[in-house]
């Protein structure tokens, strides 16, 4: 009865085995970019960002280089291509730059008394310096294939420059007297990682950024679009 007992209770066993799905373990090898984003890791990359104003600023130019630190919070969600995982992280660049026209006189619509008039003024302009940084961005990690990653997001950050930006219309003592040494930064990207190993990704991305100081100077003139390319490399904990 006993032996019967263990037979029985082996031959369940067996079937239960056989009925239970497979648990695939992903290689990091075979797939990189799957094995990663499967351990909800920590991202640490460092980059380089370049681009150009649009409309009236398309004659800025802008260049930064900084570093980002991020980490994915959930598993993979919601259905179809949508399928993917949320990730918060922030961005410093301490280097910033903007390239825009040299000083020089502009024909200027203005409102004085109720009156539109137009007249010519000394405007700014050169490089501005400074930093930036990007406390929020809010990014949504695609369903990975084996080495490739995309992903979109939204981000907010904030901008000092060494003088005021954008260039303005100058005031007696030379300095642009309508703009503000803040601005904000709200910005929305798409890109992609790309596995090249285990944890090492190199990382290509495209955002439009507007900036503007919200009226913290007398004119907010701002920059209501750029698009900025970013390259990076990023190790994965």
């Amino acid at each position: 009865m006993r032996m019967k007992t263990l037979c029985l209770l082996g031959a369940a066993f067996w079937a239960l085995t056989l009925n239970a799905p497979a648990q695939v373990k992903i290689s990091p090898y075979d797939s990189p970019a799957k094995a990663e984003l499967a351990r909800d890791p920590w991202e640490i990359g460092a980059f380089l960002q370049g681009g150009f104003g649009t409309n009236s600023r398309d004659d800025f130019d802008f260049l930064s280089a900084g570093v980002r630190l991020g980490k994915v919070i959930t598993d993979e969600h919601l259905p179809g291509i949508l399928r993917g995982q949320f990730e918060y992280a922030g961005e410093l660049m301490p280097y910033w730059q903007s390239f825009t026209p040299a000083p020089h006189i502009a024909l200027t619509k203005y409102i004085y008394d109720g009156q539109v008039g137009y007249a010519y003024f000394p405007y700014g302009g050169g490089t501005f310096t400074g930093v930036s940084i990007t406390p929020i961005i809010l990014r949504w990690n695609l369903k990975p294939s084996r080495h490739v990653v995309p992903w979109l997001q939204a981000a907010g950050g904030l901008i000092y420059t060494t003088h005021k930006y954008p260039p303005d219309i100058l005031v007696p003592h030379g300095e642009p007297g309508g703009t503000s040494v803040w601005n904000f930064s709200p910005q929305f990207g798409i890109g992609f990682h790309y596995f090249v190993k285990p944890r090492r990704s190199i990382d290509f991305a495209a955002n439009a950024i507007h900036i503007s100081s919200a009226s913290l100077g007398d004119r907010n003139p701002g920059v209501n679009a750029s698009v900025q390319f970013q390259i990076g490399y990023t190790w994965w904990k």
